[in-house]
């Protein structure tokens, strides 16, 4: 277990070090992030008015959740395919512009179109069984979606580098990932848990740092600016992280496809956190 969690690390400090060297990769996250506050907004604002109307809540909910995922997931894919496009290019030398990404991922419209539409009907279904069936069905709902996560890692990086449909795309996502590393996903684990730690600190700094200052006459101001620094740092650290999880993906397909090397990563621990499989 310490050595799996050794070289997780190792394997989201070499992440780092490749943005670090291309920190506009962060771009792609913030665009996305943007986009989807604005596409909730969208969907948001209509659905308070139509909330009230009988005839829309027993039939429309699950159509109009449908539509926001599909939006959601849409814009979630392309702008991952960009990033995993440009991180492509970055990783055989080259020094990928916004437009670079971008113009990767309008040359997969129709793949990522299609990966939307299949994820946002898997993501109703599995609504209406966690509101129909209670405790069981969150529980099965809860697998069938760990289970989708884990089939689909390297569907982007696919969409991103071959002229692959989505079907085929979630199809060679799931090949690769029971001939290489199967279930062993160490790394993907320790890129989290390493998140997730900086998440927990960020948060019990900010509740004890509110604690602390509450005794001042300042107390209100000061509750008010740890608040605003903490939000702002908790928003770097989530942009931060999709993009490193961006990177590990794109260099964890080369590995999976070609077994070649990446700068800045070290094909040892690649190759023990990931072992083939005989």
């Amino acid at each position: 277990m310490f050595d799996r969690l050794k070289r997780s690390f190792v394997l989201v400090g070499a992440s780092a070090e490749v943005l670090r060297q291309d920190n506009r990769l962060l771009l792609f996250p913030i665009i996305s992030a943007v986009s989807l506050m604005l596409v909730l907004a969208a969907f948001a604002l209509p659905l308070f008015g139509l909330g009230s109307i009988d005839g829309f809540k027993k039939g429309g909910l699950y159509s109009a959740a449908f539509l926001f995922y599909v939006v959601q997931y849409f814009v979630i894919f392309y702008f991952n395919t960009a990033l995993v496009g440009a991180v492509m290019l970055r990783l055989d030398g080259g020094s990928p512009t916004l437009g670079d990404g971008l113009r990767i991922a309008n040359g997969r419209i129709g793949a990522i179109l299609g990966y939307a539409v299949i994820s946002a009907t898997l993501g109703v279904i599995l609504r209406a069984i966690q509101e129909r069936a209670g405790f069981i069905g969150r529980f099965i709902a809860g697998l069938i979606g760990a289970g989708w996560t884990v089939a689909t890692f390297l569907v982007v990086p696919v969409i991103a580098t071959s002229e692959r449909g989505a079907l085929d795309a979630i199809s060679e996502s799931s090949a690769l990932l029971k001939r290489t590393w199967g279930e062993n996903l160490a790394g993907q684990a320790g890129l989290n848990a390493a998140f997730g730690l900086l998440y927990f600190i960020l948060i019990a700094g900010a509740v004890l740092l509110a604690l602390f200052f509450a005794t001042t006459a300042a107390a209100p101001l000061l509750a008010l600016l740890v608040a605003v620094v903490a939000v702002l740092a908790f928003l770097a650290c989530m942009l931060m992280h999709a993009t490193l999880s961006g990177i590990y993906a794109a260099v964890l397909y080369r590995y999976a496809v070609g077994g070649s090397d990446a700068p800045g990563f070290d094909r040892d621990a690649l190759a023990s956190a990931f072992p083939q499989k005989s």
